[in-house]
């Protein structure tokens, strides 16, 4: 069930765009805890439910497929929402969990790779320029191991052709964060003027110091990536803990980080096409 659309314009100053628009309509927040509220405790069964909810937003036939992995027993399960270019932006969360103390890796990572197919419809609704890849990975837990396959499987020309890497990895305890040392300086600057734009917090906390993601990959072959997160000094111990669980998430923060980066990609398509149209976007829940 969609919500009804509200109206949003964006005055993008930063991008020449005067006056530009921009249109996403995010599912509505029941939708979006059910999906959330799958949470399967194996790898190969959180394989299995992004599958299925994948499916279930409509993503099946020649929009979705799955690419074996080598050195994984489980695949990169890719969503694509096609545009009328082929120039690309890759919406990335890892679907696997740790396999240890208990955790049950609500937060990190299925509050993201359960997001992937809401994030899919929220755009879905109305014709692209971008073409959008919304990409669930296997084994970030064991090292990145299926990113690193993934962004080695890029030919140079493909490569040429991705405008941008936006990660998710444990969001919805907090306010949306984005990992500022590693992002690339304009995706920043779009991201604080659209969380102005909804009336959005977002903060910077950087954490190289606790860990890696499946941007680094990305980063590493000189691609513009973003990170987003929900990581604090004070919450950090839930990761790979018996903390981490269903309780551990703040539903009014996930909403949040939902429609945030719905409508990043909103907009990084509307800057891309240069061109002023009416815009909708969904509000609060």
């Amino acid at each position: 069930m969609f919500r009804p659309a509200l109206v949003l314009a964006l005055l993008l100053a930063a991008r020449h765009l005067s006056g530009q628009q921009i249109h996403f309509t995010p599912i509505d927040r029941k939708v979006m805890q059910d999906r959330f509220s799958t949470l399967p405790l194996k790898n190969g069964d959180r394989a299995s439910m992004l599958r299925e909810l994948f499916a279930a937003a409509r993503c099946d036939g020649d929009r979705y497929r799955e690419q074996a992995v080598k050195g994984s027993k489980l695949p990169n399960l890719l969503c694509t929402l096609p545009g009328s270019s082929d120039e690309t932006v890759i919406v990335s969360a890892h679907y696997d969990k740790v396999d240890r103390d208990g955790s049950q890796g609500a937060v990190d990572n299925w509050s993201s790779a359960s997001l992937l197919p809401s994030l899919y419809e929220a755009l879905a609704a109305r014709p692209r320029r971008l073409t959008m890849a919304f990409i669930g990975f296997t084994d970030e837990e064991v090292g990145l191991v299926g990113s690193t396959f993934y962004s080695k499987s890029l030919s140079r020309e493909s490569l040429s052709k991705i405008a941008a890497v936006v990660n998710m990895d444990s969001i919805g305890m907090t306010s949306t964060k984005v990992w500022v040392s590693r992002a690339d300086k304009e995706l920043l600057r779009d991201t604080a003027l659209v969380a102005r734009a909804l009336n959005l917090q977002v903060d910077g906390v950087n954490v190289e110091r606790v860990g890696d993601s499946d941007s680094h990959p990305f980063a590493a072959r000189k691609l513009r990536v973003i990170d987003f997160h929900s990581v604090t000094q004070e919450n950090l111990r839930v990761l790979h803990s018996g903390r981490d669980q269903p309780s551990a998430i703040n539903w009014d923060a996930y909403y949040d980080t939902y429609r945030l980066i719905a409508g990043l990609l909103a907009y990084l398509d509307a800057a891309s096409s240069g061109e002023s149209q009416e815009a909708t976007a969904g509000g609060r829940q």
